[in-house]
């Protein structure tokens, strides 16, 4: 898939500055409520979006642009023939699982499926399971 040349670098992420309640706040219950029914396809399709408007190139892009998104720590923990395992963990992950409010990690799990394929050239899904238990979520990258 050719890149769009509208591509943006992933340097401009150091730019961005925000505390996380309001993206919270707005992810969490105003674009759910928004999206309705269709929420978790269409932020999966959000995060895959979201992928291919940035510049990756490599697994590292990929774990420097989840941590300055304050998404988490992202560590790949298992590569199998046709999956690769990743594990999330960060004090902004245990917070966001232990909120008062549904969470999920669509956009995650779409941005990470759109990079994989971007950087391996091989079509991508991801699921994602979180283990409320451990404060950790697991995102299983199945090669399609």
């Amino acid at each position: 898939m050719a890149k769009d040349q509208n591509s943006l670098s992933i340097t401009l992420l150091d730019e961005l500055q925000s505390s996380g309640a309001g993206y919270n706040v707005l992810r969490y219950i105003s674009l759910p409520e928004l999206l309705g029914s269709e929420a978790n396809t269409l932020l999966y399709y959000i995060g895959k979006d979201l992928a291919r408007k940035l510049e990756i190139q490599s697994l590292e892009d990929v774990y420097h642009i989840f941590e300055k998104l304050g998404w988490g720590r992202l560590e790949l923990v298992k590569e199998k023939r046709k999956e690769l395992i990743f594990n999330l963990m960060a004090d902004s992950v245990a917070n966001r699982l232990n909120a008062p409010f549904p969470t999920e990690f669509r956009i995650e799990a779409g941005f990470l499926a759109e990079s994989l394929q971007l950087i391996k050239g091989i079509s991508c899904e991801c699921l994602e399971e979180i283990n409320k238990k451990i404060l950790q979520v697991e995102f299983s990258v199945i090669y399609t």
